[in-house]
């Protein structure tokens, strides 16, 4: 099973910018547990998606020469929940890339319904950059890592 948190990019623009959606389904497995009654998406999904977008920004920015790895997360306000049918739109922006790293900062709002705009999320996202030449690494799976080109094969 893939781990994939967004389902399609809207914009991708290189070196600044990039929305994805998220469309929240009761299909899936996840959410029959959470909660029991009142299925919702869970924060920690949320953040993923959310990284999810802000790393393949980066990713692509560097036009992959890293690995790049989800390194922490500062900050996360969650404003409201996302249920099954709504429509949740990810847009990261990029707040500082460098060779070691960079951060986003990214938002989570509605993009269906009445209350289409609303915020749902909001988060400071950081990561690091690892040299997949490093011997360290050399021995590490790519497969492992979301923030690669694959996932855009993925999302096309």
């Amino acid at each position: 099973m893939r781990w994939i948190w967004i389902d399609r990019f809207e914009e991708l623009v290189r070196g600044e910018r990039a929305s994805a959606i998220k469309c929240v389904s009761r299909g899936e497995a996840h959410l029959t547990d959470h909660f029991e009654g009142d299925p919702q998406l869970p924060a920690s999904l949320m953040i993923e998606g959310m990284a999810q977008t802000a790393g393949i920004l980066l990713g692509q920015t560097t036009d992959f020469k890293h690995l790049v790895v989800l390194a922490k997360v500062p900050r996360a306000v969650f404003h409201r929940i996302a249920y099954p049918g709504d429509v949740v739109r990810y847009e990261a922006v990029i707040q500082t890339l460098g060779d070691q790293g960079g951060s986003c900062e990214v938002t989570a709002t509605l993009a269906n319904g009445p209350e289409s705009g609303a915020a749902v999320a909001e988060a400071e996202i950081l990561f690091a950059h690892l040299d997949p030449d490093d011997p360290d690494y050399k021995g590490a799976n790519q497969r492992n890592f979301v923030f690669t080109s694959n996932l855009l094969q993925v999302m096309e």
